[in-house]
């Protein structure tokens, strides 16, 4: 596993887990095997409804907690909720998480995110970030924090680098952390000839190359999946590096194709809903 560091000098493993779309008996079995194989970061969210079966994962890996990078994320519900850090640490079955994310720039997010610096300064996060905070939401924070996020979790993939993004990210040395890392599945990503091309002449599959692409873009990636071989296949990436020539072909590809376009209704929603959490 290759890591990354911080601007807090917390280190990461740059290929985790995600659970998105998992149940919670798929997540505590992805989490369990994909521990077992050697993954160290573990992604999930209140939303997800599957917190307690990530931390069933992880104890049924037999993985130490201390060698486990585990990320959450506060759902808008519960940004005004005193309790919500101590509530998600409870379902975990832990007491600190590694990363603590506000979700979505709904409700009132300023309170969620003094919520992230107060877990910050108490030691219940090791580190702390903002989830699809882009636009003017990335720049109204700025003006706001008191801590400055080390991580952002976004939509990225060679269809969209996010190149205007990550010019704030780069002036705070925020890292990005990628959703939909293969374009949601896209059969016209994953297909383009330079991957089936650079998949031959390095022994892998289309996307093993473009979750390679993405660490060599300073990413973190989160790929998700309940299939096991799968699992397998997307932390084996670590044998082979793209040349500079072939990152640069792949970036042609990027003209800003989204495959997810959040409206201020969906905003609206969001703040409103309440997930029903896993019960003990």
């Amino acid at each position: 596993m290759e890591y990354i560091t911080l601007n807090n000098q917390v280190k990461c493993p740059v290929v985790g887990i995600g659970t998105f779309m998992l149940s919670p008996a798929e997540a505590q079995k992805s989490v369990r095997e994909a521990l077992k194989m050697g993954y160290r970061l573990i992604d999930t969210a209140n939303a997800y409804v599957n917190e307690r079966a990530v931390g069933r994962g992880m104890k049924e890996s037999g993985v130490k907690r201390e060698e486990i990078f585990l990320s959450t994320k506060l759902w808008p519900s519960e940004y005004e909720n005193e309790n919500a850090v101590d509530e998600t640490l409870e379902r975990l079955g832990v007491e600190y998480v590694d990363l603590l994310y506000i979700h979505q720039p709904a409700g009132n997010w300023m309170a969620g995110y003094r919520q992230l610096e107060k877990a910050y300064r108490e030691g219940k996060a090791r580190s702390i970030g903002i989830s699809n905070f882009e636009g003017k939401y990335i720049e109204e924070l700025q003006t706001k924090w008191e801590i400055v996020p080390q991580f952002i979790q976004v939509e990225a993939h060679p269809y969209f680098a996010q190149d205007e993004l990550r010019k704030t990210l780069d002036k705070y040395d925020i890292r990005l952390m990628s959703w939909y890392p293969l374009g949601h599945g896209d059969k016209s990503l994953i297909q383009e000839p330079v991957f089936t091309r650079l998949a031959q002449k390095y022994g892998k599959t289309s996307a093993q190359v473009i979750l390679r692409w993405h660490t060599q873009m300073g990413f973190v990636v989160i790929p998700g999946s309940k299939n096991v071989d799968h699992i397998r296949d997307n932390m084996d990436i670590m044998d082979f590096s793209l040349t500079a020539e072939e990152m640069a072909e792949i970036a042609k590809l990027n003209k800003g194709t989204r495959y997810y376009i959040r409206t201020d209704e969906a905003l609206a929603g969001f703040a409103s809903w309440r997930p029903a959490f896993e019960q003990a």
